[in-house]
């Protein structure tokens, strides 16, 4: 009986089995295979080893752009955990409007992250941005001219305009989270003497795990795949300064150059893959 149960259930999950099939491991086999040849999209496919990846690792372009791809990830993922669980707890109290407050805060994650950078473009846009003719009538000093005129300005408000969109999106698993926490374990902890602070280190952090797995993987996923956000605001610029890997891979892809820009892919899959791993081991929960 056992056995034919065990049967069942291997046949069952065979249509999703050919789905991952077809959609990841054929690609992903294929996709190396690919990388491993001079294919330019067009022509006949020569087979060259690993050269694509030499001459990747030899791109001082390319090793900018992983440095950029790094730091916009790093810096988003941890604000956006930071910024979304600030307001779970918020949203998590009882005040008047608390319906249309997580409303307004989710609004912009289901907003085209094209569209919204593109938004924040005719906002910021140094001397004719709406801003700029904001602080021109206020008789304010123009914070939106010198943004565009380094690295480190620029990656910031990339990151907070990112954050500012995706929050939302944090903010509601972290709110499910919260209030599938009993409220017995805090009325419990605060008759033994616990204060706040106390509760919400040994009691709500602990039995968050599950939502802070979710949130960080799912952050540095979007985090170190970001196109739009970047594309639409700085095109990747000035020059290539602030680049990210899959502009890099778009453009090589249409310079002629599919074969390495599906190793760069790849690349980018394990740059991808390794934080994932680490990140799932360090917030696995203990039994």
């Amino acid at each position: 009986m056992k056995r034919k149960k065990i049967c069942v259930t291997q046949f069952m999950s065979l249509p999703a089995f050919l789905l991952f099939a077809v959609f990841f491991i054929y690609p992903l086999f294929r996709g190396i295979g690919m990388s491993l040849t001079d294919w330019d999209g067009m022509g006949t496919a020569n087979f060259i080893g690993l050269q694509n990846f030499i001459d990747f690792f030899s791109d001082e372009r390319a090793i900018h752009d992983i440095r950029t791809t790094l730091v916009f990830a790093v810096c988003s993922a941890f604000l956006l955990n930071v910024v979304g669980l600030c307001y779970a707890l918020l949203m998590n109290s009882h005040f008047r409007g608390q319906s249309i407050a997580r409303v307004i805060i989710y609004l912009p994650a289901i907003i085209s992250p094209l569209i919204m950078g593109y938004i924040w473009y005719f906002l910021l846009q140094p001397g004719r941005g709406y801003l700029h003719y904001a602080f021109l009538q206020l008789g304010l000093p123009d914070l939106t001219a010198s943004w565009m005129k380094s690295y480190g300005t620029i990656m910031l408000v990339l990151i907070l305009v990112n954050v500012w969109q995706y929050s939302g999106m944090t903010m509601i698993i972290y709110l499910a989270g919260l209030q599938s926490i009993p409220a017995e374990l805090t009325e419990a902890a605060r008759i033994d003497g616990a204060n706040g602070w106390q509760c919400f280190r040994s009691v709500t952090v602990p039995l968050l795990k599950p939502s802070v797995r979710i949130n960080v993987i799912t952050n540095i996923i979007g985090s170190l795949s970001v196109f739009d956000i970047i594309m639409s605001l700085t095109q990747g610029g000035p020059g290539y300064s602030t680049e990210s890997l899959s502009i890099y891979i778009m453009r090589m892809c249409y310079g002629s150059k599919t074969g390495y820009s599906t190793a760069v892919a790849l690349i980018l899959f394990f740059i991808i893959l390794v934080p994932v791993l680490i990140s799932m081991r360090l917030t696995r929960a203990k039994e």
